[in-house]
């Protein structure tokens, strides 16, 4: 009994002493937690106050009546969906995009970080670092129209083609071409960006390591395979864990503005028929249905990540 007591009693205190801890680091650094509220406040409005909406994927929503005044259908939106022709084909889509992607696009951050960091002249370095870095702050629009204009019948690249004896033809009207062209543009965009944060984990791995390396008569291979590699396996890892959170969510944009009806077969993502459906047809809440199963699975394939990666080499987000 006394035990219990003592027990219940330490239970007790402990709420009490993180209260107290709070506050002394409250008053120690107010300023920090000050600087903190326009963080909270914007995802507080831009990114939880909007799932509120969420609601219409459970109704059948009018703007007439509002969120709350339209009528209630429970999962029918649900159902439609998982009935319709169309669900297969985007599902389908939507993971062998996702797939590509997380098998292409994401080493190959890695690999330009790897290569960037075994250059030796400085200014070499950052010309290739610039080079690789500009295509991201180009305007997607452009990137489009860019590429457009390379896979048209008369572009640069049916050029090359017809060049070596090919046929030219319009590729961005060729279904079983859009995946391949979509991953490339991606790889192309986006390979610079992403590989900054690879090359400031780089930075981090104390040098002391390369230099008994090269002691123990280690090749600049092995030295990236025996201390690099594992250096930055950490920033890999949680790197790894929020693509998969992300996986099924395509970038629409490019899609949009890349697809036409001619390769809808290979090329329509869920995100994309959830801009049809919802802004060209008008169908909002079995719109928000679909975009509400898109984040479900995501959030599902997400905490799974995590779970692998904390259960294999102890690194995760929580």
């Amino acid at each position: 009994m006394a035990k219990t007591q003592t027990g219940a009693g330490q239970r007790a205190l402990a709420p009490a002493r993180t209260t107290n801890r709070f506050l002394r680091d409250f008053r120690i650094n107010k300023y920090l937690y000050l600087m903190m509220i326009p963080v909270i406040a914007y995802y507080f409005i831009f990114h939880y106050a909007p799932m509120y909406g969420a609601l219409i994927a459970f109704k059948e929503y009018s703007p007439m009546k509002g969120i709350l005044g339209s009528d209630w259908v429970g999962l029918k939106h649900f159902h439609d969906f998982f009935n319709s022709y169309y669900f297969w084909r985007i599902l389908k889509n939507t993971l062998v995009i996702s797939f590509y992607s997380l098998i292409f696009e994401f080493p190959a951050p890695i690999i330009l970080a790897l290569l960037i960091n075994e250059i030796r002249s400085k200014s070499f370095k950052r010309v290739a670092q610039t080079i690789t870095y500009m295509p991201y702050f180009i305007s997607l629009v452009v990137i489009c129209g860019i590429i457009t204009d390379f896979t048209n019948a008369d572009g640069v690249i049916n050029g090359l083609f017809t060049f070596f004896g090919y046929d030219g033809q319009a590729m961005l009207q060729k279904p079983e071409l859009f995946r391949p062209i979509y991953i490339l543009s991606e790889i192309w965009q986006r390979i610079g960006w992403e590989s900054i944060i690879y090359i400031a984990a780089l930075m981090s791995i104390d040098v002391e390591q390369y230099e008994a390396a090269r002691m123990d008569g280690a090749s600049r291979i092995k030295q990236m395979f025996y201390i690099t590699l594992p250096g930055i396996l950490p920033t890999i890892s949680i790197m790894l864990i929020l693509r998969m959170g992300n996986l099924l969510n395509v970038g629409f944009e490019k899609i949009i503005l890349l697809y036409n009806p001619i390769t809808y077969e290979t090329a329509d993502v869920i995100s994309s028929f959830v801009y049809r459906k919802g802004l060209l047809e008008f169908g909002w809440s079995y719109s928000s249905a679909v975009g509400l199963f898109n984040s479900v699975i995501n959030l599902f394939l997400l905490i799974t990540a995590n779970y692998v990666s904390r259960k294999v080499n102890k690194n995760s987000l929580w």
